[in-house]
């Protein structure tokens, strides 16, 4: 695949991670302000409320699976196995990383979360599969 397709959607999922960021800020300053919490308890993170602590939760989840997204899409790139299929299943991974997110903020509902997680892994697993399948072709 010629240019730099690959990288548009981790670009995409970095904008998830930001947003998440000014998300988490924004919960924060507002239970600040409302005297939910006082600053300093940020510190140590103790007691942080529930409104913030998904926020923090999810943020921390996007540097779990979402590190072996990044690693396979380098890795599809330098071996010249990116296609626009592993560039549409890498938009895919990153659709669902944004449902998944905004399920974990909002509901938090694991009835719903849960199996977009999954199909989530289940996308990385073929971009792996894919990159196996051509290494070991080439």
């Amino acid at each position: 695949m010629t240019g730099y397709q690959i990288f548009w959607p981790l670009l995409a999922h970095v904008a998830l991670v930001y947003g998440l960021y000014a998300l988490l800020g924004m919960r924060r300053a507002r239970m600040v302000r409302a005297g939910s919490i006082a600053k300093s308890d940020y510190r140590e993170n103790r007691g942080e409320p529930a409104e913030s602590l998904v926020v923090k939760n999810c943020l921390a989840n996007q540097f779990e699976l979402p590190v072996l997204f990044y690693a396979c899409c380098v890795l599809l790139y330098i071996t010249d196995a990116d296609n626009i299929v592993t560039v549409g299943l890498a938009w895919g991974f990153v659709a669902l990383r944004y449902a998944h997110a905004a399920i974990h903020v909002t509901s938090n509902d694991l009835r719903y979360r849960s199996p977009i997680f999954a199909a989530g892994y289940l996308v990385l697993a073929a971009m792996w599969a894919w990159l196996a399948a051509w290494m070991a072709m080439g």
